[in-house]
């Protein structure tokens, strides 16, 4: 595995269309899952909220 992106290791649980659509996807697209799922997850848009401490 290389080191460069073991920062954190996640297990997910999908249902059968979702690993469906997902294995469909990466096939189509030629991209692993991994990929696909960081892409996602990057594309997230999260409020930062002021530290009140």
């Amino acid at each position: 595995m290389n080191k460069k992106w073991a920062a954190k290791r996640l297990t997910i649980n999908l249902t059968s269309s979702e690993a469906e659509k997902l294995e469909k996807y990466c096939s189509m697209t030629g991209r692993p899952a991994t990929d696909v799922i960081r892409e996602l997850i990057r594309s997230l848009t999260v409020e930062e909220t002021p530290n009140t401490n």
